[in-house]
């Protein structure tokens, strides 16, 4: 059952991603989406959830630095 709702959580987002790609503010939204995605696939079907306290970090800090990296290179 989780599943079937991460998989309906991840069409949602990819619809909000198509749906806010040519705004203004579409570069924000659709990094902080991709985030939120690969945090539900890591943690959902990549079975990041059981994994050691270090890896869960270490993936948490590295996504937050390469979307920081993302904007800042982009403005």
């Amino acid at each position: 059952m989780k599943n079937r709702i991460v998989l309906l959580l991840l069409l949602l987002f990819t619809l909000i991603t198509a749906f806010v790609s040519g705004k203004q503010y579409a570069l924000i939204v659709i990094l902080l989406i991709a985030d939120i995605k690969l945090f539900l696939v890591a943690f959902q079907f990549m079975e990041l959830k059981k994994a050691h306290l270090f890896w869960r970090i270490t993936l948490s800090l590295l996504i937050i630095l390469v979307t920081m990296s993302l904007y800042i290179l982009k403005n």
